[in-house]
């Protein structure tokens, strides 16, 4: 299996936020992740399209992977495509019509997927399963960064890996919230491939170091 490092820029240097996103590219993440919050859907308030734009103007080209908490969620998904977004994740309970907002995320020629937090049905995935590039799943309340990994996550990879299975799809699984190194390897054992870390890369002195001992837990060579 292939696995990914996302990192999360919520808890980068806003200040210096175009070299610390080549930094921690250069020292071995795979992609970027936007943790789009806006103060309605979550109770914090983060990043627009013009930061995406931004970055891609500085020079990042890796994948940059954003996660909408909003509500609604359309506007800012042809906001996103058009600033250089890669993937985009919306919650199904904040927009009217899912399938629409899949179409729309698609037709702007990125990749889509549904966020699930602990708390949400697994039903959305079932009836949206034909329509998915990725699955993120929630291991915290969004809203903030630095949380602590909820234990029952592992619980509801398991279950989204059987309905995968079930399904017959490979549909990559992110997880999202308190991922450090002495949790990665569980979750990858349930089942995700895509591992979104912020705090525990960034509040590290030495990206390289933090990502190699991750990779080390995900036995990557």
């Amino acid at each position: 299996m292939t696995y990914l490092l996302s990192a999360s820029i919520l808890s980068a240097n806003f200040a210096n936020l175009g070299e610390e996103c080549k930094n921690v590219l250069h020292a071995g993440a795979d992609r970027i992740h936007f943790d789009v919050m806006d103060n309605h859907y979550v109770p914090n308030l983060t990043v627009g399209p013009l930061v995406c734009k931004a970055l891609r103007n500085y020079g990042i080209d890796a994948p940059i992977d954003v996660h909408l908490m909003t509500n609604p969620v359309d506007r800012l998904i042809e906001d996103f495509a058009k600033a250089g977004a890669s993937v985009i994740t919306f919650h199904p309970e904040a927009t009217e019509n899912i399938q629409h907002s899949l179409d729309l995320i698609k037709k702007h020629k990125c990749n889509a997927g549904l966020a699930i937090n602990p708390n949400t049905p697994f039903k959305y995935l079932e009836d949206y399963i034909d329509h998915l590039d990725e699955i993120l799943l929630m291991s915290v309340n969004p809203g903030f960064a630095g949380q602590a990994f909820i234990p029952e996550s592992v619980e509801n990879i398991k279950k989204a890996k059987a309905i995968l299975d079930k399904h017959k799809k490979q549909i990559p699984i992110a997880v999202d919230g308190g991922i450090k190194l002495d949790n990665i390897s569980t979750v990858a054992k349930a089942g995700a491939s895509i591992f979104v870390a912020g705090s525990a890369i960034f509040n590290t002195e030495n990206y390289s170091a933090t990502i190699n001992a991750f990779r080390e837990k995900l036995l990557i060579r």
